[in-house]
């Protein structure tokens, strides 16, 4: 805000103002501004955890929508629209966003108000968002964020003059640091009459609206900061094309290593609370075929996969960090040399960087690249990237079969060496294929890739916290409905049909046939009926397996103290493990992934296509480890 003045004489005019709630319900305010600068976490101290995610009508673009509370009485929605650099339309991100602002979307009307959010040190860039958002009419607050920044930096800005240039309120924020949501809290209890305003560049017209936009920063009193000099060495290092790679290879380790080293006193507590509550509950309920089905089929099931949350959250919280920080942007830059080596585009980067969480969001991102032909390239080898939910996998029988030795000292070991090798064959993978497609079927002119590097900065813990929160109720309501429903199910085929009452032995069972009917197929690679049932349940969710795995030797009782990996190590070898490494690795094993991918290409037959070519390289590669191990 401007020092020393209120809120309204930060505007040119002191009009008689309305409540920005009217009788009818709450008002929409449209937060937009340009990727990096801070608008998520300004949405995120707005409405603290009264928000909602959900796709816009007509496409898969995700939208969040919380409540904000302007006062002690009143209460506003805001939307957290996409970060654009422009309001003209090139990719589906930003044609939402236009689609919103110019009350276009089926669902929304035109929001009420705006809040305009652009990163205080590099003003003379972000500027050039405000003249089309402006001409737009709405009444408009611009948030200069990051000012603490700018400050230290010595930087300066004058927030009166710009305010009186755009014939708009302008107020100095830090969204990590709360100040300036109390004027934005002032803003969104009034409507801001449209003032006159000065005359606006033509919107397509780029070099005249940069020149506007530096014009309009120099005349507002905007004194550049100072370099961030850390910034620049660091950047010395992590963008050098030697030291940046090695570097980047040491946080990947140090991520993977963590996985194991951190987590696993968390998973043994976990694992030790699922056993005694189930336990407790068995204690508590007469003998009967619910309790069975309650404490092995929904309790001992869907807690074998939550087990491994620990370790979601923990790659989560090292990616959120890494972000944060600005480093994942360098780690674009040094993956587009390699990304142009396979015929991709460095937008595809951050596609298949989210592949590593969940296919399902790296494919929606793709919206972001342009050219069709590189979109449905990035979409066909997303989900070789391996996901959150293969790592319950890994992690299961990489402890079963891989002991735990050390290879560069305590700091990394041989389970985190196998971990990180299976996330390279996939990336390899994914690469490959890449190049194959886009030498052929996809092939297409190169596109150059644009990117704008943030400063680094340290990684807030509450923003962290929230990603890390958001994650486990994700994945918490997966292991509720697809895990709950798929582990029901099977406990239902492994005791059906009844003979004189009683529940066949497992092999006899429905679940038992299903699995000796698939395993003259999989017997080359090693893998026995039980495995066949865990692959059959596993096309519902990858992680399904694991849960698969633990019902079946539990009603077997085939389980002791040591649980299921003892279960594992008398059922399969070495050589057949790995097999099956190799084939979650390469395998579409997800019904949900195939559902977007056709959403996505409206056609079913690019994903039936990737379907088939993923199926046959996952059997194929796994049959040779099996023969080459055996």
């Amino acid at each position: 805000m401007c020092p020393g003045k209120s809120m309204e004489s930060c505007h040119p005019s002191s009009a008689t103002v309305s409540p920005i709630i009217n009788p009818a319900g709450h008002k929409l305010v449209a937060l937009i501004g340009p990727p990096n600068t801070g608008k998520s976490t300004f949405f995120n101290r707005l409405t603290g955890l009264r928000q909602k995610v959900a796709n816009y009508p007509g496409v898969t673009v995700e939208r969040h929508i919380g409540t904000a509370r302007v006062d002690l009485t009143r209460e506003v929605t805001l939307i957290d629209l996409p970060g654009v650099y422009s309001l003209e339309p090139r990719s589906e991100d930003e044609q939402v966003t236009h689609d919103v602002l110019h009350g276009k979307m089926p669902d929304l009307e035109k929001p009420d108000a705006i809040l305009l959010i652009l990163d205080s040190t590099s003003l003379a860039r972000h500027l050039m968002l405000a003249a089309p958002v402006l001409s737009l009419g709405i009444p408009t607050l611009v948030i200069l964020n990051m000012s603490d920044d700018l400050e230290r930096r010595g930087g300066a800005v004058d927030a009166e003059a710009l305010a009186l240039k755009l014939g708009a309120p302008v107020v100095l924020a830090s969204a990590v640091h709360g100040s300036g949501v109390e004027a934005v809290r002032q803003f969104l209890a009034k409507t801001i009459p449209q003032p006159e305003r000065i005359e606006l560049p033509v919107l397509n017209n780029m070099p005249s609206c940069r020149r506007w936009s530096g014009e309009l920063a120099a005349g507002s009193g905007f004194n550049q900061p100072a370099p961030p000099e850390w910034t620049y060495r660091l950047d010395r290092i992590v963008l050098h094309p030697v030291w940046g790679p090695l570097s980047f290879l040491l946080v990947v380790l140090a991520v993977f290593q963590s996985i194991f080293t951190f987590a696993k006193p968390l998973m043994e507590m976990v694992q030790v609370s699922i056993q005694t509550s189930g336990q407790w509950i068995a204690t508590l309920m007469p003998e009967s075929w619910y309790r069975d089905l309650l404490v092995e089929g929904v309790w001992g099931g869907v807690g074998s996969v939550i087990v491994f949350l620990p370790q979601i959250l923990i790659l989560f919280a090292f990616i959120a960090a890494l972000e944060d920080s600005g480093y994942l942007a360098r780690a674009a830059v040094i993956a587009d040399r390699t990304m142009a080596k396979v015929g991709l585009q460095g937008k595809s980067f951050i596609p298949l960087l989210s592949g590593y969480a969940c296919a399902i969001p790296a494919i929606l991102s793709t919206r972001t690249i342009e050219n069709k032909r590189d979109r449905i390239a990035t979409i066909l080898v997303t989900p070789l990237m391996t996901c959150s939910a293969r790592l319950p996998v890994y992690t299961m029988l990489i402890a079963a079969f891989i002991p735990d030795r050390p290879l560069l000292g305590p700091l990394f070991g041989t389970r985190a060496a196998m971990m990180l090798g299976l996330y390279v064959l996939g990336f390899v993978a994914a690469a490959t294929t890449a190049r194959l497609l886009k030498s052929t079927i996809f092939k297409s002119e190169k596109t150059p890739f644009l990117i704008e590097l943030p400063p680094y900065r340290a990684p807030r813990l509450s923003s962290i916290l929230y990603r890390l929160l958001d994650r486990a109720k994700v994945f918490l309501k997966r292991a509720s409905t697809t895990i709950l429903f798929t582990m029901v199910l099977l406990w239902t085929l492994a005791h059906l049909p009844l003979q004189n009452g009683v529940a066949p032995a497992m092999e006899q069972s429905y679940a038992g046939q299903l699995g000796k009917l698939i395993e003259p197929a999989i017997a080359p690679m090693g893998f026995n009926w039980k495995t066949g049932v865990g692959l059959i349940s596993s096309l519902a969710a990858r992680e399904v397996i694991v849960g698969t795995l633990g019902t079946i030797y539990g009603i077997q009782g085939d389980q002791d103290d040591l649980g299921l990996q003892r279960a594992l190590q008398q059922d399969l070898n070495m050589a057949s493990a790995v097999a099956l490494l190799i084939f979650f690795a390469f395998a579409l094993q997800c019904i949900s992934t195939i559902a977007v991918v056709r959403r996505e290409t409206a056609s079913w037959k690019w994903p039936i296509l990737q379907f088939l070519y993923m199926g046959v390289l996952a059997y194929v590669c796994s049959w040779l480890a099996y023969i080459a191990l055996r």
